[in-house]
């Protein structure tokens, strides 16, 4: 007899085990991944091929196609990612998540708590970051084979319920009907738990207690294969167009895939019935399926690896379909600034390099100000004033990314989990993303004592030009020495960057001595005097905050 109170707290609680465990594996992986996955987007191309591998390649590490769509949508708003490298990487990671599957398929939930034990005292007690992270992942596979145990335990009591058992009639996955009704409902239910993961092994749980048939089981996964793109939609919200584009092209294709399987489903399942070793309709002695999540495992690869590679010479086609689809609305916004999607979403290791990419846009940005205020010490330059107004706009725009940096990367490392590797990574761009947006604000101070001057119709003698504007090519010089960070670390040497640094101080210290000496000799009123001086040492605090630019990025500050 069925008590639905009990079945219904006992299955969610199995779900909840099991969706802990999914957390924890997805953790663990990306831990231990260190800077591969890193790399893995650093090798992003337009060779479709190898955006297909990437895609496989971070979700097998994210353990959640949604994360990975997620976070394709994400580069893609930030300009950092082309729409058809980031349909190569939505195909890659549909299949990257079918591994879950077969993780799910391994018959091995009697040892979930034999795999917990042996997991979790590393896992709290040991310092080192991969013992730790490798107890992680067999306290998270524990959690993942003893919460679907619970779930299957919770509900063997349907294939008994005369009520449940004649809806599964209905939808025996043998009429066309019946298989669009499962469709539906899979496709319903991941978009209500947001999880493909979580629905799969709903499915399977039920599978393997004899709930429900291979037909109906597979037919709920096509279905999910279409719910888990709501996410994708989600993050596209509010995006720019091409993120908005790639989250479609995910629908469409899944959605596509789904349809053209539905037309010749009894085939196709009967197909994997052949391919599979053991027979999905066996029962053993205590009347479960043993090799039913196996067959269920498989459709869902089949599906997406032969999806993937029929489309795969198709997405030029894929990509107008979706422009199309979703086309660029007059006169909409173009945000100076937009930032990486939420960071409750991206993993720490995907997160850090996300934040890397917009601390070289945030250092391009710093790059102009420097540059345009320099411009705008030029007294001769017709239009200057232009200058101005542009090194405000730059300083004020590096102040909304400086904070928007500093959310994501706190908020990032609070909702996920870093190694201290990684954690020191993360805070070291928070230091750099502060540095830069001092740069601005000196360049901008710079700018405002200009201005001064001009306002009062003042001027300074032709050698206080000449050091000033020799000063500020000399500190642009260093910025764009140490700008070579970003690009090819290691680059410069400590020794270089710290002998720069020397002798611009001991310039700063000759053009200071001369400025004084000007002012003893009576050639320079009180009010250019003190202008200059505040010019001199903003020059000087640029180039301080720069050297610690170059020490948060790469470098170590030399030993006392």
């Amino acid at each position: 007899m069925i008590e639905p109170f009990k079945m219904t707290y006992t299955a969610l609680g199995g779900l909840g085990v099991f969706v802990l465990g999914m957390k924890y594996l997805s953790d663990s992986l990306q831990m231990l991944s260190g800077g591969l996955i890193r790399k893995a987007i650093a090798s992003m191309t337009t060779n479709r091929f190898l955006a297909v591998l990437v895609g496989i390649f971070v979700t097998c590490f994210v353990q959640s196609s949604s994360i990975t769509t997620v976070m394709v949508v994400g580069l893609t708003n930030a300009g950092l990612m082309h729409l058809t490298q980031a349909i190569g990487v939505i195909l890659g990671a549909n299949i990257g998540t079918t591994i879950t599957g077969w993780i799910l398929a391994i018959q091995v939930g009697k040892y979930g708590l034999l795999l917990i034990a042996l997991g979790v005292f590393p896992m709290l007690f040991s310092k080192n970051d991969t013992i730790s992270g490798i107890a992680k992942v067999l306290v998270a596979l524990g959690l993942i084979f003893f919460g679907l145990e619970i779930m299957s335990d919770a509900f063997k009591p349907l294939r008994k319920d005369e009520g449940f058992m004649n809806l599964m009639l209905a939808l025996d996955g043998r009429t066309l009907l019946s298989v669009l009704g499962c469709v539906a409902i899979g496709c319903l239910m991941t978009m209500v738990v947001q999880s493909s993961s979580a629905m799969l092994g709903i499915t399977i749980a039920l599978a393997t207690t004899g709930a429900i048939p291979l037909y109906t089981a597979i037919a709920l996964v096509m279905g999910e294969n279409i719910g888990t793109t709501i996410t994708a939609q989600f993050a596209g919200i509010g995006g720019s167009i091409t993120a908005r584009r790639a989250a479609m092209a995910h629908t469409v294709f899944n959605v596509l895939g789904v349809m053209i399987i539905v037309t010749f489903f009894s085939t196709y399942v009967e197909l994997i019935e052949r391919f599979v070793p053991g027979e999905a309709g066996f029962a053993d002695a205590q009347g479960t399926y043993p090799y039913i999540a196996a067959h269920i495992a498989m459709a869902h690869t089949a599906f997406n690896v032969t999806a993937t590679l029929v489309m795969l010479p198709f997405l030029g086609q894929l990509a107008k379909l979706v422009t199309r689809l979703v086309p660029e609305r007059e006169g909409a916004a173009r945000g100076a600034f937009k930032y990486i999607g939420s960071p409750g979403t991206i993993p720490v290791s995907m997160g850090i390099p996300m934040v890397f990419e917009e601390l070289k846009r945030m250092q391009a940005r710093v790059h102009k100000a420097l540059r345009h205020a320099g411009s705008y010490l030029q007294q001769d330059l017709k239009g200057r004033d232009r200058f101005y107004r542009k090194v405000t706009a730059l300083e004020d725009e590096t102040d909304i990314m400086q904070h928007e940096i500093t959310t994501f990367v706190v908020t990032m490392m609070q909702a996920g989990s870093a190694s201290n590797s990684q954690s020191d990574r993360a805070y070291s761009y928070v230091r750099a993303a502060d540095e830069l947006e001092s740069i601005a604000d000196y360049a901008a101070s710079l700018c405002s004592y200009m201005k001064r001057l001009t306002k009062h119709e003042l001027d300074f003698s032709e050698e206080a030009w000449k050091d000033l504007h020799h000063f500020h090519r000399e500190v642009f010089a260093f910025f764009m020495l140490v700008s070579t960070d970003f690009k090819s670390p290691d680059t410069v040497s400590n020794t270089k960057i710290y002998d720069e640094a020397h002798r611009l101080n001991d310039l700063a210290d000759e053009i200071r001595n001369r400025h004084v000496q000007r002012m003893k000799s009576g050639c320079c009123g009180a009010l250019p005097a003190l202008t200059f001086s505040d010019m001199a040492v903003a020059l000087r605090r640029i180039k301080n905050h720069t050297v610690n630019l170059h020490e948060a990025l790469y470098a170590k500050p030399p030993a006392s």
